[in-house]
């Protein structure tokens, strides 16, 4: 963890020994009593966390914010619902890169039963995005929906200038950075890639179908390096 993060409702409230956190600041980073370390409330201020005591099962903590965080980058990323441990990848890169919103939606031909995965349930999903977070030293989270299908995703968009959907089959030009315009959406496809009906769907609401090169690659890499030219654009 390059950054400790907390909601807050945790600030002033006791941090157990077992908390993962804990177990960090006092077997990795060496923090005693007294010690400072990088700490940050997600979605708000970064700043310096001190370790006022450690007591048998818990320790006491104090937060001093320094900086307000940066507006997420301009990036919505629209996901056919992968297989649990794809999406386990995706959240975390994503949010180690930094996005806006990830929204990720049941496609035609994909699986039904990664909908119903054990990730979405109990919140595992959202420590995936709080270690992409903390490992990018930002206290920034993206917005994540997990239920809605493709419309419901485009229709939370905003207004934007460039709406691009990845596609190995019907595309005619490769994704670069040079014709990107803010704010952005990028759409990924499941394994078995776009229906008609999705491609329609797509193409109604403003997409361009665009590729990565001729090699196939696996969502979450297509996701990274669609990011990275992004990212370049930015």
């Amino acid at each position: 963890m390059n950054l400790i993060l907390f909601d807050p409702v945790e600030i002033g409230a006791p941090l157990p020994r077992t908390d993962p956190r804990a177990v960090h600041l006092e077997k990795v980073l060496r923090r005693a009593e007294g010690d400072l370390f990088d700490a940050g409330i997600v979605n708000g201020p970064r700043g310096k966390g001190r370790v006022l005591s450690v007591g048998k099962d818990a320790l006491s903590i104090a937060f001093e914010p320094a900086s307000d965080p940066a507006p997420a980058d301009p990036i919505d990323l629209l996901v056919a619902m992968p297989r649990p441990q794809t999406a386990r990848k995706i959240l975390s890169e994503a949010a180690t890169l930094g996005v806006a919103a990830i929204r990720f939606f049941p496609s035609e031909k994909g699986e039904p039963g990664y909908a119903t995965s054990t990730l979405w349930k109990g919140g595992e999903w959202r420590r995936h995005l709080l270690e992409g977070a903390a490992q990018a030293f930002d206290t920034r989270v993206p917005e994540v929906t997990h239920d809605g299908t493709l419309g419901d995703c485009i229709s939370r968009l905003g207004p934007g200038p460039s709406r691009i959907a990845l596609d190995n089959y019907e595309a005619t030009r490769r994704m670069a950075p040079a014709g990107l315009r803010f704010p952005l959406a990028l759409a990924f496809g499941p394994e078995r890639g776009w229906s008609a009906g999705e491609r329609r769907v797509l193409r109604e609401q403003g997409f361009e179908l665009a590729h990565l090169g001729t090699r196939v690659l696996r969502t979450e890499t297509a996701v990274v390096a669609a990011l990275a030219l992004a990212k370049a654009a930015l």
